[in-house]
């Protein structure tokens, strides 16, 4: 698909109650940690980045990744994986974006806004989250 059909859309990944001193960072396009942070307190972790929406919609950028010929997502990576060797955990969390609402797609590419997608950085058993991660919110920002 050419790039000039194509629509940048400004993201943010929000990973809301991180387990506290774990380092959390995107996966660069190489598969290296970028803008890698760690929650002193608590406090939510925000990821900033900019994907590109063709017609269909189809989703491309530096952090998308794919699976199959639809299911788009982005990459958290946690532990050893975000650049801590000193980490008990080497993980990563899977964030689904090619099920976005068209709407809210839309309402983004106007300019101005960007889509802000919250993820639980917990999981049940009080370790970092791993794996395909469900999103607890997506609005615009």
């Amino acid at each position: 698909m050419a790039r000039e059909s194509q629509i940048e859309i400004p993201m943010r990944i929000v990973i809301e109650q991180p387990v506290v001193g774990v380092l959390h960072s995107l996966q660069a396009k190489d598969d290296r940690p970028l803008d890698p942070k760690y929650s002193k307190t608590g406090e939510a972790l925000p990821f900033d980045f900019v994907i590109r929406v063709g017609p269909g919609p189809k989703f491309f950028g530096d952090q998308v990744r794919r699976e199959g010929p639809e299911r788009r997502f982005v990459y958290i990576r946690v532990g050893q994986a975000a650049g801590d060797p000193a980490s008990p955990w080497t993980r990563r969390m899977k964030i689904d974006i090619h099920d976005i609402d068209q709407q809210l797609l839309d309402a983004a590419a106007k300019g101005g806004h960007r889509i802000e997608i919250s993820v639980n950085g917990t999981g049940k058993d009080g370790t970092p989250a791993c794996a395909t991660v469900r999103t607890t919110g997506r609005r615009l920002a």
